[in-house]
């Protein structure tokens, strides 16, 4: 199977991420806060919250600023937060699909900087509908290779109900139904294999290869609307061969 997108997005992402390191932090605080808000502060009953909170703490944010985003999430100590999901359609660079998740405070804001990102890199905004329809929300979970084989990995998640366990270079993604994937992610850990995230994601139910000049212009897309804070999530339908991730690899050596 050729390379997925996922795995060179994560890639792409980490050879920018000290320039954009307190954007992340806020988008994954809010992440939390909008869990806790929608399930309480207690994690034992709220495993959408322990998976962002797992998320945030593997990304380095300090243990105060998640559980300041816990209470005010949870509108313990007379904080609160108020925010509206709108998901966003798009065709980028060569007719690539994306879905576009927003969290925000402000409609407004958040669909004129979107609109901006897009007209600014060669892509479009599409009617709603035009592009959900070849996504479906899955759980996915990344695990690292890291003392991990493929046999273990596939034998706990499938024995668990994954759908399916894809390897990759640096590790394996779980596809499972979006109502297992705390069933599986809990499978993992009872079997003491780490994992990297866990989330319900808008996977591509058809991918499309991509060459790497329209890789880069998809990539520069990416960043420019995850600039924006109301942008949480941009998932797309592009997929690269072993070949096209190589070349990609030297963008970064030169």
């Amino acid at each position: 199977m050729s390379g997925h997108s996922k795995w060179a997005t994560t890639k792409h992402k980490k050879a920018i991420i000290d320039s954009r390191r307190a954007k992340s932090f806020a988008k994954l605080i809010k992440n939390i806060e909008v869990a806790a808000k929608m399930g309480g502060a207690d994690l034992a009953g709220n495993p959408t919250l322990y998976d962002a909170i797992q998320k945030a703490k593997k990304t380095s944010v300090p243990n105060d600023n998640i559980d300041r985003a816990v209470k005010r999430g949870a509108g313990i100590g007379g904080e609160a937060v108020e925010y509206t999901s709108i998901v966003y359609e798009g065709y980028g660079p060569n007719g690539v699909a994306l879905m576009i998740e927003c969290l925000t405070d402000n409609k407004n804001r958040a669909a004129a900087e979107v609109r901006t990102a897009l007209s600014r890199n060669g892509a479009t905004l599409a009617d709603p509908g035009s592009v959900a329809y070849n996504f479906s929300r899955k759980g996915v979970i990344v695990v690292s290779k890291d003392g991990t084989t493929e046999d273990e990995v596939m034998l706990v998640a499938l024995e668990a109900g994954a759908d399916d366990v894809e390897p990759h270079a640096q590790g394996f993604e779980i596809i499972t139904e979006a109502t297992d994937l705390v069933a599986v992610r809990s499978a993992l850990q009872a079997a003491g294999i780490d994992y990297e995230s866990a989330d319900v994601e808008f996977v591509p139910n058809l991918k499309v290869e991509i060459d790497a000049d329209t890789a880069r212009k998809v990539f520069r897309l990416i960043d420019s609307l995850e600039d924006s804070d109301d942008v949480q999530n941009v998932f797309s339908n592009f997929d690269l061969t072993a070949e096209v991730q190589a070349e990609l690899e030297t963008d970064h050596d030169e």
